[in-house]
């Protein structure tokens, strides 16, 4: 079986799914508002890379020192247009079609638009941050966009930063790759919560970032967003810093496109009290139902309140012995991309 529908997920599904889509498959199982959708499985991405494709891999990594940086860069271009050159099996875009024809009655909705997620299985483990390394496609319409988008996932395990980063954790190639295709929401504002507060790791509080629109402004680091802390016990909010939210993504037609904020609203809250308390009160039952604190995608939309996009270990402070943990004061010290994204992965690829 190699499409997996996220409402039928069960624990013993987790290996096939990769990391991302068994976390949306086990959200979706504890009935925590997740956006529907289904998962082609990696026996699917073993089939399309076996025989021809995995000779030209094997070539390709045959020998190869991860320290030497252009042989690194010409091997995973070479494997990334091994992927792609190869045509998908008929069954398996059949499958896709028909799933995605049903997902789209289930919605009432003829062309429904969806994400086409890449779900590695080494992604989102506790002692490794390979996040954001392989593809997302956002607002991908009709079956036959989907099914490319499909291989264009699997070729992203490829890309280069994945392929050195691999190398040099010692993964290898070995691997594989599941492919979420997932309802899209509108998002009024959305954003990512952490269930520790990630400047000194208290795990007494929620530390959100939200800003207007789709989340790629604030995960790609082009705005600064607004940031709360909640207490995870009073669920009060403990501190709040409104920031100048200069630009969103939005949708014009079919497409996602920049636009720039007008100057009140862009100075306005992104979230009220409400929705900052929901996104809390999320992210601390995505903790609860995981075992350990996280690092939680969400929207918060006009007609399903606040959704969860993903969840995945958090893996900076969590890796600490908790004697290092002390409290201090909310500082955020400026934009909050670049104190509540980018230090974890830095700081989870040099803390050996």
């Amino acid at each position: 079986m190699t499409i997996l529908w996220f409402d039928s997920y069960e624990p013993g599904d987790a290996g096939r799914l990769g990391g991302k889509n068994a976390s949306l498959g086990e959200m979706t199982a504890a009935e925590m508002p997740v956006p529907p959708g289904f998962a082609i499985t990696t026996e699917a991405y073993a089939a399309h890379i076996g025989g021809e494709v995995e000779a030209r891999l094997a070539v390709l990594f045959e020998g190869l020192d991860p320290k030497d940086g252009a042989a690194v860069a010409k091997a995973a271009e070479g494997a990334r247009a091994a992927v792609l050159d190869a045509a998908i099996d008929p069954t398996l875009e059949e499958a896709i079609t028909e799933a995605y024809v049903t997902m789209g009655k289930r919605a009432g909705h003829h062309s429904l638009p969806v994400a086409v997620r890449s779900s590695a299985t080494a992604e989102d483990l506790p002692d490794a941050s390979f996040a954001g390394q392989q593809d997302t496609y956002l607002w991908i319409r009709g079956a036959e966009n989907v099914v490319q988008h499909v291989r264009r996932c699997w070729a992203s395990l490829f890309a280069y930063r994945a392929v050195a980063y691999r190398l040099e954790r010692g993964f290898g190639q070995s691997v594989a790759m599941s492919v979420g295709v997932q309802e899209m929401v509108i998002p009024t504002a959305s954003g990512v919560a952490f269930t520790l507060n990630p400047i000194n790791g208290d795990r007494s509080q929620v530390a959100i970032d939200a800003s207007w629109g789709f989340g790629e402004a604030v995960v790609s680091g082009q705005v600064t967003p607004d940031h709360y802390l909640v207490d995870k016990v009073m669920m009060e909010i403990v501190a709040r810093t409104v920031s100048k939210k200069h630009m969103e993504f939005c949708l014009d037609g079919d497409r996602l496109i920049e636009n720039e904020v007008e100057h009140t609203r862009a100075l306005a809250p992104s979230l009220d009290d409400d929705q900052i308390k929901a996104v809390a009160t999320l992210a601390k039952k995505a903790e609860k139902l995981r075992g350990s604190p996280q690092d939680v995608e969400w929207a918060a939309t006009a007609d399903r309140g606040v959704v969860l996009l993903q969840s995945r270990p958090e893996t900076v402070w969590s890796r600490k012995p908790r004697k290092q943990i002390t409290k201090g004061p909310f500082n955020l010290m400026g934009g909050v991309v670049s104190t509540l994204l980018k230090p974890l992965e830095q700081a989870d690829e040099n803390d050996e």
